[in-house]
């Protein structure tokens, strides 16, 4: 697969190739006749606002769930390299809060309206015990080796950076967006993986 370069709001890309993705944050319309407006990058960013799909989602789907966290025009760029049976992942934040702590994640399903459109976290190897009503919590799955995994801490101006490397390639087709978190992962028994509230999505095809 090429490298690609593409616009929405949290990003990622992977694969056994290269991939880039810029991302810009929108805020889901309330109506389908809303849907045509483009969110306003903040100053120093860069890309287009995503839409709330009518039907279905798109490649090009980004949304906040949470303005506050993470502002309309808030931007993320993100590079992800597969090669060799290994993946390596680096996340940058522009325009984000300040000064507090995000999780953010391969999901396994397309941004959708509401958060919980984007499914559990991809893993590597599936916890055969979780479902999508009760998502993996197990520490030996839901942990940084299994999935990917890019806790970030943003500075004064909103600005953050992280990158992992697993020994891993995602399976082609089954991790389908990134999800910023509320918190930083937690990873004790019975709470491992989780990081608090959905706050924003992008769809990204790895």
């Amino acid at each position: 697969m090429p490298s690609r370069h593409l616009t929405a709001l949290v990003a990622a890309g992977c694969g056994s190739d290269d991939a880039s993705t810029d991302a810009t944050v929108e805020t889901p319309p309330v109506s389908a006749e809303s849907t045509t407006s483009a969110a306003v990058p903040l100053p120093g960013t860069t890309g287009d606002g995503f839409q709330l799909p009518v039907e279905g989602a798109s490649e090009d789907n980004a949304f906040t769930y949470d303005e506050v966290a993470v502002p309309v025009g808030s931007s993320v760029h993100l590079d992800s390299e597969g090669q060799d049976g290994r993946t390596t992942v680096t996340f940058t934040a522009t325009g984000l809060a300040p000064n507090r702590d995000f999780g953010v994640y391969a999901h396994t399903r397309p941004c959708g309206p509401k958060p919980s459109d984007s499914g559990p976290h991809y893993q590597n190897n599936v916890d055969p015990a979780a479902s999508p009503e009760s998502p993996s919590s197990d520490p030996a799955y839901a942990n940084p080796q299994n999935e990917i995994w890019l806790d970030v801490t943003t500075d004064a101006s909103g600005n953050a950076q992280s990158s992992t490397t697993v020994d891993w390639e995602f399976r082609e087709g089954e991790a389908n967006s990134v999800v910023l978190h509320a918190q930083h992962t937690m990873t004790g028994p019975g709470q491992a993986g989780m990081a608090g509230d959905r706050l924003a999505c992008i769809n990204e095809d790895f």
